[in-house]
Order: structure tokens, then C-alpha cells, then sequence
């Protein structure tokens, strides 16, 4: 896996580009007008996709019915030393569809506790949680 960096501004704008010729945009968010995430937004948009991506194929296997899946994801920082890393992140999952709650939130926890490598990754110095909701409520 390799990704390239590039600048593309005078300022702190980035282009980040991996081997298929697929980019996202970087910038300094703290700076006015800025045209990309923060490098801290992209590790959350990581863990989303990741997770996202496992919990979708999770339920496909099982012959789910997904017309809608969202997900929200808060994370938040500490201060170490000059840093601000994540101390926890929370991912909500949103689905819609005939989809059986407790299947939902089984593949939530096998893709935090098994697949995703992104929150896999972030262990053991991040707390991930997780909440479900399907058609609205929330999965206990």
C-alpha cells in the first residue's frame, strides 16, 4: 500500500493520492476557507469507511435488505504534549431496510472486535464504542 502527498497550494492544501489514481484533499482546517479535512477528520472518516465497509458486507452475506446506511462518527482529543490525539471515538450506525437488529449489531461488534483494520490500528491507545440504531431505534 502506498500513498503520495502533494502540495497543491501555497498554504496547506494536500493531495493525497494511492496507487489507483483515487485522492482526497488535506488542508489546515483551523486556517479560513480551507478545501479539504483535517488530517484528524480523515482518521475518522477512516474508522467510518472501514467499519462501514465490513458491517455492509457483514449483512450482504447474511441477505440483508439495506436501503439506507449512514454513519456518524465524534472523536475526542486530549492533550499530550504538543499533540492532541484521539482519546476515544464513537461511531453511530444508521440502517434502513429490512434488516434484523440484532444481526446489525452483531456485524458492528464482530468489525470492531475482528475486521477493522483502521480501529485495529488505533488499539489499545483509542476507545472505540459503537451504538446501531435500525429503522430508527436503537439496537440494545
Amino acid at each position: 500500500m502506498k500513498i503520495t502527498l502533494n502540495r497543491i497550494n501555497e498554504d496547506f492544501l494536500f493531495e493525497c493520492t494511492n496507487t489507483q489514481g483515487n485522492s482526497i484533499l488535506l488542508d489546515n482546517t483551523s486556517q479560513p476557507g480551507a478545501k479539504g479535512v483535517s488530517p484528524m477528520e480523515s482518521v475518522l472518516m477512516a474508522v467510518a469507511g472501514c467499519s462501514g465497509i465490513d458491517v455492509v458486507s457483514i449483512l450482504k452475506k447474511q441477505r440483508q435488505e439495506i436501503t439506507d446506511f449512514k454513519a456518524e462518527v465524534e472523536g475526542e482529543r486530549i492533550p499530550v504534549d504538543d499533540a492532541k490525539p484521539f482519546k476515544s471515538i464513537t461511531v453511530k450506525f444508521f440502517l434502513e431496510g429490512n434488516v434484523d437488529p440484532k444481526k446489525a449489531l452483531k456485524a458492528s461488534e464482530l468489525s470492531f472486535e475482528k475486521y477493522c483494520s483502521v480501529s485495529k490500528t488505533l488499539e489499545p491507545n483509542v476507545e472505540i464504542h459503537y451504538e446501531v440504531f435500525v429503522n430508527g431505534d436503537k439496537v440494545e
